[in-house]
């Protein structure tokens, strides 16, 4: 005889619960989780290994940026503007005109300069004139003490002469007074000839220095005339190098002065980046070590260069108020010193200009 199972109503089943499954053996999750939180391991030490090994071989740094030369275009001279031959950003040559100022002014003085050397070399040749003049009174001086000393040479004779006469009681007392007087007056002509000499040789002496001092001042108005000339030139402005033309603020009419610059003009011929390395990065750090470059504006491309030199100094050392380490408080800065690189080769579809960012890579080892 069957017996019926009596259910106890307080512990009668839920309807509205859910089955519960149950899990079979041998499928627990447990170990893939483990499986793969081991591989990331793996794969984070390795990587992280790889980065360890590279920064112990090589010094890095992103505080660096390109540089090229960059010419201000200054005039030497000022004056009005008449006409600007360039625009922004104009690839132009060496030699080529960039401005040119009105000239007039610099015209009126080289006219001038030319006039007063003119005048200066025609003073020269009035002196050497002169000059001639007081050589030809020296021989005028000369040739009239000749004649007194020959006059006189012959009136002693007439004297010896006069004087036996007059002892003879040949010719009277009169002759031979007169004969004495000749005689005294030429030897005082010949006296005076030979001062006339010595005064005309003075002259010539101050002749030739007055052909010195003419000669002198003639340098002197070639020199300004030379200066005239080269201020002339200065009003035509030409470009130092091959570049480009940037940050152009001039414009025709403007006044401008001596040592206003014009504009920039920066050499597209060869660029170079400056690394700012810090002083704890340099121990290892050699010219000519090789470097790579990575340009913010060219991702993904790769520049490959060497160290050229290291500075001498910090870049804190050239700032305008070096710091001074030992005066007031002092709090250790970690400084930073420029390292000079230059690039392998140009790269035409990659150009690189002046200030952009780089992150510079130096192989140490």
């Amino acid at each position: 005889m069957a017996t019926s199972v009596q259910q106890n109503p307080a512990v009668a089943p839920n309807p509205y619960a859910e089955p519960v499954e149950e899990q079979p053996e041998g499928r627990s999750k447990r170990p893939i989780i483990f499986i793969v939180l081991a591989l990331v391991l793996l794969v984070g030490g390795y990587f992280g290994w790889q980065r360890y090994q590279f920064s112990q071989a090589h010094e890095e740094t992103d505080d660096a940026q390109v540089e090229g030369d960059v010419y201000p275009i200054i005039p030497r001279v000022g004056g009005p503007v008449l006409e600007v031959k360039v625009q922004d950003n104009q690839q132009v040559k060496k030699g080529d005109v960039l401005v040119i100022l009105d000239a007039a002014d610099y015209q009126q003085r080289v006219n001038a300069a030319e006039a007063g050397l003119a005048a200066a070399k025609a003073n020269v040749v009035a002196a050497q004139a002169a000059v001639g003049t007081a050589q030809a009174n020296v021989r005028t001086a000369q040739a009239t003490i000749g004649v007194s000393a020959a006059t006189r040479s012959r009136l002693q004779k007439d004297l010896k002469r006069s004087e036996f006469l007059r002892k003879e009681d040949i010719i009277p007392q009169s002759d031979l007074d007169a004969v004495q007087a000749n005689l005294q007056s030429t030897s005082a002509q010949a006296t005076t000839a030979q001062q006339q000499v010595a005064v005309a040789r003075q002259q010539v002496a101050a002749a030739q220095q007055q052909v010195a001092v003419a000669q002198a001042v003639v340098k002197q108005r070639q020199s300004d005339l030379d200066n005239a000339k080269l201020q002339l030139s200065y009003t035509t402005i030409v470009a130092p190098g091959n570049g480009i033309v940037s940050k152009k603020n001039v414009q025709p009419g403007q006044v401008v002065g001596p040592g206003q610059q014009l504009m920039g003009l920066v050499a597209s011929g060869q660029t170079w980046v400056i690394a700012n390395f810090k002083e704890t990065q340099l121990g290892e750090m050699r010219e000519g070590q090789p470097v790579k470059v990575e340009v913010d504006a060219y991702p993904g491309r790769e520049f490959e260069g060497k160290i050229q030199s290291l500075s001498a100094a910090t870049g804190a050392r050239f700032a305008l108020l070096p710091p001074d380490n030992a005066s007031g408080n002092f709090v250790k800065v970690t400084q930073r010193v420029p390292v000079k690189i230059v690039l392998d080769k140009v790269d035409p579809e990659h150009p690189l200009r002046a200030g952009m960012s780089v992150v510079a890579t130096v192989k140490v080892k």
